[in-house]
């Protein structure tokens, strides 16, 4: 089936609201597929992953090993995951984090007020597969 951007979109706008999404990542070592439960922000057709803590295990092998998969609510989506080392980009994803989860909301507010901006400590973009899934 050839990428077709729409259909991607729609289908990523049905599952936007959820809060968590099923991450499958590959061992760093092992190559062995690993699942983790995770919370995720979409934004059009790019899907946005975050960790407090980039010692995490599937954040060590994200980094190893791009290819990834994303189920939420039946859908299953296909990709890479590339980690963001750009400031704007960082403090996007964290803008996209604190729109969604509103418990997050304060912590970055008063963060920036104090001049502190707040961002996940490890960051990464999903870049899907469009015909992944359909």
């Amino acid at each position: 089936m050839a990428f077709d951007a729409s259909t991607l979109a729609a289908r990523l706008a049905r599952i936007a609201s959820r809060s968590t999404c099923r991450l499958t990542h590959h061992g760093r070592k092992s190559g062995k597929p690993y699942e983790v439960t995770i919370w995720f922000m979409v934004d059009g057709e790019t899907v946005y992953l975050a960790s407090a803590n980039a010692g995490r295990q599937w954040v060590r092998n994200v980094e190893r090993d791009e290819r990834v998969a994303l189920t939420v609510d039946g859908e299953r989506f296909v990709g890479r995951a590339a980690r963001l080392r750009d400031a704007a980009a960082e403090r996007r994803v964290m803008d996209l984090v604190a729109a969604k989860y509103w418990y997050v909301r304060p912590l970055v507010t008063i963060g920036r007020l104090f001049g502190f901006d707040p961002t996940a400590d490890a960051s990464f973009r999903v870049d899907l597969d469009g015909a992944a899934g359909a």
